[in-house]
Protein backbone atom coordinates (compact mmCIF):
# COMPACT_ATOMS: atom_id res chain seq x y z
CA UNK A 1 0.00 0.00 0.00
CA UNK A 2 1.29 3.47 -0.87
CA UNK A 3 1.39 6.05 1.86
CA UNK A 4 0.05 9.54 1.19
CA UNK A 5 3.66 10.78 0.95
CA UNK A 6 4.52 8.28 -1.79
CA UNK A 7 1.86 9.48 -4.19
CA UNK A 8 3.03 11.89 -6.86
CA UNK A 9 -0.28 13.78 -6.87
CA UNK A 10 -2.87 14.49 -4.20
CA UNK A 11 -4.89 11.33 -3.85
CA UNK A 12 -8.28 11.53 -2.15
CA UNK A 13 -8.05 7.76 -1.68
CA UNK A 14 -5.65 8.13 1.24
CA UNK A 15 -5.74 9.95 4.54
CA UNK A 16 -2.86 10.60 6.87
CA UNK A 17 -2.91 9.07 10.32
CA UNK A 18 -1.20 10.38 13.46
CA UNK A 19 2.04 8.54 12.62
CA UNK A 20 2.23 9.99 9.10
CA UNK A 21 1.38 6.67 7.45
CA UNK A 22 -1.32 6.34 4.84
CA UNK A 23 -4.57 4.69 5.80
CA UNK A 24 -6.55 3.48 2.81
CA UNK A 25 -9.91 5.18 2.61
CA UNK A 26 -12.41 2.82 1.10
CA UNK A 27 -15.33 0.70 2.16
CA UNK A 28 -13.80 0.43 5.62
CA UNK A 29 -10.92 2.55 6.95
CA UNK A 30 -10.77 0.97 10.38
CA UNK A 31 -9.50 2.63 13.53
CA UNK A 32 -6.45 4.92 13.48
CA UNK A 33 -4.00 3.77 16.13
CA UNK A 34 -2.74 5.91 19.06
CA UNK A 35 -5.42 8.57 18.65
CA UNK A 36 -8.65 9.59 20.30
CA UNK A 37 -10.39 7.53 17.62
CA UNK A 38 -8.72 4.37 18.89
CA UNK A 39 -9.43 5.24 22.53
CA UNK A 40 -13.13 5.64 21.81
CA UNK A 41 -13.33 2.72 19.37
CA UNK A 42 -14.42 4.86 16.41
CA UNK A 43 -14.30 3.18 13.02
CA UNK A 44 -14.86 4.71 9.61
CA UNK A 45 -17.18 2.44 7.66
CA UNK A 46 -17.56 4.48 4.48
CA UNK A 47 -15.55 7.39 3.15
CA UNK A 48 -16.37 9.39 0.05
CA UNK A 49 -16.18 13.05 -0.87
CA UNK A 50 -19.94 13.49 -0.39
CA UNK A 51 -20.61 11.19 2.58
CA UNK A 52 -18.70 9.76 5.52
CA UNK A 53 -20.08 7.09 7.84
CA UNK A 54 -18.37 6.39 11.18
CA UNK A 55 -19.50 4.17 14.05
CA UNK A 56 -18.88 3.83 17.76
CA UNK A 57 -20.14 1.37 20.36
CA UNK A 58 -21.87 2.81 23.41
CA UNK A 59 -19.98 1.06 26.20
CA UNK A 60 -18.47 2.05 29.57
CA UNK A 61 -15.58 4.08 28.12
CA UNK A 62 -18.00 6.52 26.42
CA UNK A 63 -20.67 6.69 29.14
CA UNK A 64 -21.04 9.41 31.73
CA UNK A 65 -21.72 8.81 35.43
CA UNK A 66 -25.48 8.28 34.96
CA UNK A 67 -24.78 5.37 32.60
CA UNK A 68 -25.63 6.89 29.25
CA UNK A 69 -23.63 8.24 26.34
CA UNK A 70 -21.39 11.19 27.23
CA UNK A 71 -22.09 14.16 24.97
CA UNK A 72 -18.40 14.73 24.42
CA UNK A 73 -18.08 11.26 22.90
CA UNK A 74 -20.81 12.15 20.40
CA UNK A 75 -18.96 15.37 19.56
CA UNK A 76 -15.71 13.42 19.05
CA UNK A 77 -17.52 11.02 16.72
CA UNK A 78 -19.03 13.93 14.77
CA UNK A 79 -15.71 15.74 14.38
CA UNK A 80 -14.00 12.52 13.35
CA UNK A 81 -16.52 11.94 10.56
CA UNK A 82 -16.26 15.56 9.36
CA UNK A 83 -12.44 15.52 9.50
CA UNK A 84 -12.14 12.32 7.47
CA UNK A 85 -14.41 13.89 4.88
CA UNK A 86 -12.47 17.11 4.99
CA UNK A 87 -9.22 15.32 4.21
CA UNK A 88 -10.73 13.99 1.01
CA UNK A 89 -11.16 17.55 -0.27
CA UNK A 90 -7.61 18.84 0.24
CA UNK A 91 -4.17 18.29 -1.26
CA UNK A 92 -2.95 15.94 1.47
CA UNK A 93 0.69 16.36 0.47
CA UNK A 94 0.49 20.05 1.40
CA UNK A 95 -2.64 20.63 3.50
CA UNK A 96 -4.58 19.23 6.43
CA UNK A 97 -7.87 20.02 8.16
CA UNK A 98 -8.45 20.87 11.80
CA UNK A 99 -11.60 21.58 13.76
CA UNK A 100 -12.38 25.29 13.96
CA UNK A 101 -15.87 25.16 15.52
CA UNK A 102 -18.34 22.46 16.41
CA UNK A 103 -21.79 22.50 17.94
CA UNK A 104 -24.04 19.64 18.90
CA UNK A 105 -27.60 19.15 20.01
CA UNK A 106 -28.07 15.95 22.03
CA UNK A 107 -31.62 14.85 21.31
CA UNK A 108 -31.97 11.41 22.90
CA UNK A 109 -30.08 9.42 25.53
CA UNK A 110 -28.40 6.17 24.60
CA UNK A 111 -27.30 3.55 27.13
CA UNK A 112 -25.81 0.83 24.93
CA UNK A 113 -25.59 -0.46 21.37
CA UNK A 114 -24.05 1.25 18.36
CA UNK A 115 -24.30 4.79 17.10
CA UNK A 116 -23.57 5.88 13.55
CA UNK A 117 -22.45 9.32 12.39
CA UNK A 118 -23.19 10.36 8.81
CA UNK A 119 -21.38 13.49 7.67
CA UNK A 120 -22.41 15.47 4.58
CA UNK A 121 -20.53 18.55 3.31
CA UNK A 122 -22.50 21.81 3.33
CA UNK A 123 -19.63 24.03 2.13
CA UNK A 124 -16.22 23.12 0.70
CA UNK A 125 -14.06 26.21 0.34
CA UNK A 126 -10.35 26.83 -0.13
CA UNK A 127 -9.77 27.67 3.55
CA UNK A 128 -12.87 26.39 5.39
CA UNK A 129 -15.33 23.54 5.18
CA UNK A 130 -18.67 23.09 6.93
CA UNK A 131 -20.09 19.61 7.57
CA UNK A 132 -23.53 18.51 8.75
CA UNK A 133 -23.36 15.40 10.96
CA UNK A 134 -26.29 13.31 12.12
CA UNK A 135 -25.77 10.60 14.73
CA UNK A 136 -28.36 7.83 14.85
CA UNK A 137 -28.85 4.55 16.70
CA UNK A 138 -29.56 1.05 15.35
CA UNK A 139 -33.24 1.93 14.88
CA UNK A 140 -32.27 5.04 12.87
CA UNK A 141 -33.48 7.29 15.70
CA UNK A 142 -31.70 10.62 15.86
CA UNK A 143 -29.37 10.83 18.89
CA UNK A 144 -27.43 13.99 18.05
CA UNK A 145 -27.11 16.61 15.31
CA UNK A 146 -23.90 18.53 14.84
CA UNK A 147 -22.34 21.12 12.57
CA UNK A 148 -18.56 21.13 12.29
CA UNK A 149 -16.47 23.85 10.67
CA UNK A 150 -12.98 22.81 9.59
CA UNK A 151 -10.03 25.04 8.78
CA UNK A 152 -7.81 24.01 5.86
CA UNK A 153 -4.20 24.68 6.85
CA UNK A 154 -0.92 24.37 4.96
CA UNK A 155 1.16 21.55 6.47
CA UNK A 156 4.26 23.76 6.33
CA UNK A 157 2.68 26.08 8.92
CA UNK A 158 2.29 23.19 11.37
CA UNK A 159 5.81 21.76 11.25
CA UNK A 160 7.85 22.12 14.40
CA UNK A 161 10.85 24.41 14.06
CA UNK A 162 14.21 22.65 14.03
CA UNK A 163 15.87 22.49 17.44
CA UNK A 164 19.35 23.92 17.69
Amino acid sequence: MQSWRETSEPNPGYCRDACGKGTRVGAKCGTLQQTLHASLGITVEEAGRDRIVARMAVEPRVRQSFGFLQGGASVALAETAASVGGLLHVDQANECVVGLEINANHLRIKRDGMITATAIPLHIGRRTQVWDVKITDEMDKLICVSRCTLAVLPLASLREPEKK
